[in-house]
């Protein structure tokens, strides 16, 4: 049997900029545990960096 092709239409009476707008939201809103944790753990990589540093300066 043939696979049917989807095929999606919207029809958006809004600007392109006001969509984009909107997009956008919605995407921060749904990564933001995503970032919040990722920027965590670099500043926890950095801690770890900064203290390896100090130990060598000291010895």
């Amino acid at each position: 049997m043939k696979k049917r092709k989807l095929n999606y239409r919207f029809h958006n009476p809004n600007p392109a900029a006001e969509t984009a707008d909107y997009l956008l939201k919605i995407l921060i809103e749904a990564n933001t545990e995503k970032v919040q944790s990722a920027i965590q753990e670099a500043a926890a990589a950095s801690d770890d960096t900064e203290e390896k540093l100090d130990e060598g300066h000291s010895a």
